[in-house]
């Protein structure tokens, strides 16, 4: 009966634009401020954020790849996520100074736990070594998420980990819509 009258099964599409906010140059003129005299300083500049979430096992992706002709990788015809083995959440942490990435890949979940503890990997593994006079910390993040400006937990997390590394923790959010 719908489909007589012209209806059909259809899904959202985005195309409304909201307005952005009305300080919204100024506040990423703000953070690139903060950044650049950070970096001036010669004191770590990372921009932190959750990648894509990918299910663990043999299933399908985008992209080719280089393989034997005839015998490409054989892999599950449905994509539906085996509960035993979980999901693959990578962290990245990316050094804006040095243009160089890290990324903590755990089964846990995408946790304020997880996050901090990706960034403390980091900082013992690359951060420590490069910038063994910092005494402050700049992170640069989405609003969302596990690092989100309204996480509780973030914030503990951060300060936790300030307290260990005895270092200043400052971080920025881009305005919601920024795109990094």
């Amino acid at each position: 009966m719908l489909d007589a009258l012209g209806y059909s099964l259809q899904a959202n599409r985005k195309t409304e634009e909201g307005t952005d906010h009305p300080d919204r140059e100024a506040q990423l003129q703000c953070i690139y401020e903060q950044v650049k005299a950070l970096q001036r300083q010669r004191q770590p500049v990372i921009s932190v954020d959750t990648k894509k979430k990918e299910n663990i096992g043999h299933f399908a992706n985008r992209g080719q790849e280089w393989e034997p002709h005839g015998r490409p990788t054989k892999v599950k015809t449905h994509d539906f996520p085996d509960p035993t083995q979980g999901k693959a959440c990578p962290y990245g942490i990316d050094d804006l100074t040095r243009n160089e990435g890290w990324v903590n890949v755990g089964m846990s979940g995408d946790t304020a736990q997880f996050a901090v503890e990706s960034i403390r990997r980091w900082w013992h593994k690359m951060g420590h070594a490069r910038y063994p006079q910092a005494h402050t910390l700049l992170m640069t993040a989405d609003g969302g998420g596990s690092n989100g400006y309204r996480t509780r937990l973030w914030k503990v997390e951060l300060q936790k980990l300030a307290n260990d590394l005895k270092l200043i923790i400052r971080v920025c959010h881009f305005p919601p819509g920024t795109s990094k």
